[in-house]
């Protein structure tokens, strides 16, 4: 009962509700909230605070930035989602929030084009040497074919495409890279609509951000070829399955 009404209370303030409900749709940074919503820094990351402090939203850093998302589980309906569901879809306000969210989008959208104009020829060279993206793809959808993963890891998700592919038969989906450009390009990826369940972190294969048993499936693609000690990167992934 105590966690209900501390969520309910601090949903119930309108710039914390706006918050709320954009990052229900995106991975967001104060920075871009505070552009989104016009009002300064201190007191936009003062509502996030409280927001976190509830259990609404939750905070995860990736270098020298913070990102806030819909704070998710794989165990059914949440407060925070419900909350956000009822907001008028007409509200002149929530309007304006959704207009400058997608200005972020495309800002990211174009910073990721640009990333992979400047590695096009490396990226092409890597396609080339393996087997045809597609028939890999049909082959990890049918390994749950016959299920729900509540809880799927990419290990080096690089674009995000794997999470992209097996959205549909998943709850829950996380890519972690080493690399902050990838994440900024699978971000982009990811905020499509369908795709709200899944997500991505700054982690390391070797040490993943995770407790032991806390995944229902886990995925290595186009990665452990490159990895200096592939058994200990195995080992580490069994260690949360």
């Amino acid at each position: 009962m105590d966690q209900l009404l501390a969520g309910l209370r601090a949903a119930g303030e309108p710039t914390r509700l706006r918050l709320l409900t954009l990052c229900a749709r995106a991975e967001l940074t104060v920075t871009e909230l505070t552009q989104i919503l016009r009002q300064s820094q201190p007191r936009v990351s003062r509502h996030l605070k409280l927001l976190v402090e509830a259990g609404l939203l939750s905070r995860f850093r990736e270098g020298q930035w913070a990102f806030y998302r819909i704070a998710n589980g794989s165990d059914g309906p949440q407060l925070n989602r419900a909350i956000v569901d009822l907001v008028p879809e007409n509200d002149p306000m929530y309007l304006r929030d959704l207009e400058r969210l997608e200005e972020i989008k495309e800002a990211r959208a174009e910073a990721a084009a640009a990333y992979f104009r400047e590695n096009a020829p490396r990226w092409d060279e890597i396609r080339s040497m393996y087997v045809p993206e597609a028939e890999v793809e049909a082959c990890v959808r049918d390994l749950i074919a016959d299920g729900e993963v509540a809880d799927l890891l990419d290990i080096g998700t690089g674009t995000g495409r794997i999470l992209e592919v097996m959205a549909s038969q998943i709850r829950s989906g996380v890519g972690i890279d080493l690399s902050h450009e990838m994440l900024a390009v699978a971000r982009v990826n990811l905020g499509k609509p369908g795709l709200e369940h899944c997500q991505v972190r700054h982690g390391d294969m070797y040490e993943l951000p995770f407790g032991d048993a806390s995944q229902d499936a886990v995925i290595f693609h186009q990665v452990l070829h490159y990895a200096e000690e592939p058994e200990a990167a195995i080992t580490e992934a069994a260690r949360v399955l």
